[in-house]
């Protein structure tokens, strides 16, 4: 999250600032709720900024109620020109109503504002009232996240024409990623990404270089995460998971980034279907593939090859071509096209021979 303040200077201007830097946070005030009230997120952090979110429960939901945020003016620091000294407080009453037992999952950016501050916020996970100590596994998804997640295609589409064509860009350099747990090495991953990104109709495209990205991830039975981040993306997810117990397959890309102009791109989709291979190998295309997360984002990736599963000594296992790669296909057309071609050829040669059987007596 991020807030931006507008206030009023000494010389009768206003002025905005914005407060992104929210560590190091403490959190006194945070409570689990009892009879008399509900739990509550209480976060203190800079000079003087506190944060305060609060969620009741009716019923089968719990709400995420109100959002309070207050920032001192006194702070010479961060507010030097305040006409106003003092504690300011803003409060919104958001309203989101969540099943018992769910997470609340909002990988969009959402945003509030209230007088003369607004508040932005991505990448919301929560769940208020944990049954028995143990968080859930379902997610509640924002309406933002809802949009994505059921218009998106399986299949790539094509990106709508943008006004203004993205500058060609070169291959860009392969990277090598690992994930590593307490067993080793479970997760291996070598390409090169290349991110189309279309916002407010403007596109443009971004070559990943490796020697500037981070990685990390995890691993468990049945998904496995990577995850890239650099200074200008926060994370860059790709979450596998395996079907039918004997295969893997890439089911979901979420991403969120900085633009150029300091807004922040946020994209999530769950319902992928691509790199499918069996369990136990590898995934392998070196030719130009599209993953098409959204109209608006596709990632291309070159020379890929990944293994999210059972992966031994820290090597990759045998690898599953993509039929971009796989040229033995063009061995059985050619077989076939020159046996039909013989084929014709002899039929012919035997209606020729066939009609100078029945050609009747000669005259002597």
């Amino acid at each position: 999250m991020n807030f931006t303040i507008r206030y009023e200077t000494t010389d009768k201007h206003n002025k905005t600032v914005t407060i992104s830097d929210l560590g190091p946070a403490t959190y006194s005030g945070s409570s689990c709720g009892d009879d008399q009230n509900g739990p509550k997120i209480a976060v203190q952090f800079g000079s003087g900024f506190s944060w305060t979110v609060n969620f009741t429960e009716e019923k089968s939901f719990y709400s995420i109620d109100s959002i309070s945020f207050s920032y001192n003016t006194n702070d010479n620091t961060t507010f030097p020109d305040a006409k106003e000294k003092g504690v300011f407080t803003v409060s919104d009453h958001v309203a989101f109503r969540v099943p018992l037992n769910d997470i609340f999952r909002c990988n969009s950016l959402l945003t509030l504002g209230k007088n003369d501050v607004v508040q932005h916020y991505w990448d919301v996970h929560v769940q208020a009232f944990v049954q028995n100590g143990t968080v859930s596994t379902k997610e509640f998804l924002c309406d933002k996240d809802k949009t994505l997640t059921t218009v998106l295609p399986i299949v790539p589409t094509t990106v709508p024409s943008p006004t203004t064509t993205p500058s060609p860009k070169e291959k860009p350099e392969v990277g090598s990623y690992s994930v590593v747990n307490s067993n080793g090495t479970c997760l291996l991953a070598t390409m090169g990404l290349q991110l189309n990104i279309t916002h407010d109709k403007v596109a443009s495209v971004i070559n990943i270089n490796p020697n500037t990205t981070n990685f990390t991830g995890s691993c468990h039975p049945q998904t496995a995460l990577l995850r890239l981040s650099s200074s200008s993306i926060k994370y860059l997810d790709f979450v596998f998971a395996v079907k039918n117990e004997n295969r893997f397959y890439l089911k979901e890309v979420n991403v969120s980034m900085y633009l150029v102009n300091g807004s922040v791109f946020s994209i999530a989709n769950n319902n992928l279907s691509y790199w499918d291979a069996p369990l136990g190998s590898s995934y392998m295309c070196n030719k130009e593939q599209t993953v098409s997360v959204s109209g608006a984002f596709q990632i291309n990736t070159f020379d890929l090859r990944v293994q999210p599963f059972n992966v031994m000594e820290g090597k990759y296992s045998t690898a599953q071509e993509c039929s971009l790669d796989d040229d033995t296909i063009l061995i059985p057309i050619i077989v076939g096209a020159g046996l039909s071609g013989l084929i014709i050829v002899i039929v012919i040669a035997y209606l020729i021979g066939r009609r100078k059987s029945y050609a009747g007596y000669q005259t002597l």
